[in-house]
């Protein structure tokens, strides 16, 4: 059984935390370590299968090293090894893919769909999607490097929709997140936020006829939308570092990777 100490880590927030905990309960069989490693492959599965298909791996070779390299991730405890002060958890994880598929070529074994486990099923739409992006930066000439890396941002960019979208649902304002999101812009983006300030000045006229709402409180509903956006994409981002002192940091470098084409 789990020490205490691991126990409660379960239940923290860092992903640091979260594979730690799963590493150190999954030598015991504890369901929970399968549910951690499931829920890692939801997370990261795109930045790493991107990442492998423009190494020239094929789709279904990339699949499975994708979700064999969770499992090897947990049952080796390689990240119980890893130095968390050295680099962000994105480094890691890119780092221990690439040591995974060289040790993978050198043994002449890849494991099929993560040993027979079902537990991150790639579904279609997602594979089209990401098959797309592969195509995006096979015509840009990305590097694998770079195409983790965007994929990596847009995957912290879309958990903060998602949560954003959830919270404004269980107030009952799913029609007035719907109706806003058009508004939100990247942080430190102010070019961007400047040209949707002024493209906006007429809309909140005709938006708030549409939604019964006076354009003066629409103005201090983006205010708002727009600052729990940054609020939650903050703790997005402060999720995958060591250090909360990095966090603006690394925020910038992601809306950089996004930015350049």
């Amino acid at each position: 059984m789990p020490t205490a100490p691991a126990e409660a880590a379960l239940f923290a927030s860092t992903r640091w935390t979260l594979v730690l905990a799963a590493a150190a309960t999954a030598v015991d069989g504890d369901p929970r370590a399968s549910q951690a490693l499931a829920e890692l492959c939801r997370i990261y599965w795109r930045p790493l299968y991107l990442f492998l298909r423009r190494q020239g791996i094929q789709s279904e070779d990339a699949q499975d090293l994708t979700q064999s390299f969770f499992v090897e991730l947990i049952e080796s405890q390689a990240c119980v090894r890893a130095d968390r002060t050295k680099g962000r958890f994105r480094s890691f994880l890119l780092g221990a893919l690439k040591h995974f598929v060289a040790d993978t070529r050198d043994r002449a074994r890849t494991q099929k769909r993560g040993g027979g486990a079902s537990f991150a099923p790639l579904d279609d739409k997602g594979l089209a999607e990401a098959e797309a992006q592969v195509a995006r930066a096979n015509r840009f000439a990305w590097s694998g490097e770079r195409i983790f890396e965007r994929e990596w941002a847009l995957s912290l960019l879309h958990r903060t929709f998602r949560r954003l979208e959830e919270e404004y649902a269980l107030a009952g304002k799913r029609s007035l997140f719907g109706a806003l999101r058009s508004h939100l812009t990247l942080p430190g983006n102010a070019s961007a936020t400047t040209t949707t300030e002024i493209a906006t000045v007429e809309s909140y006229k005709a938006l708030a006829q549409k939604l019964g709402r006076p354009a003066v409180t629409l103005r201090s509903d983006v205010a708002r939308l727009r600052a729990r956006f940054r609020a939650i994409l903050r703790e997005e981002v402060r999720d995958t570092i060591e250090r909360a002192d990095d966090v603006d940091e690394e925020l910038k470098y992601l809306c950089a990777v996004l930015a350049a084409e």
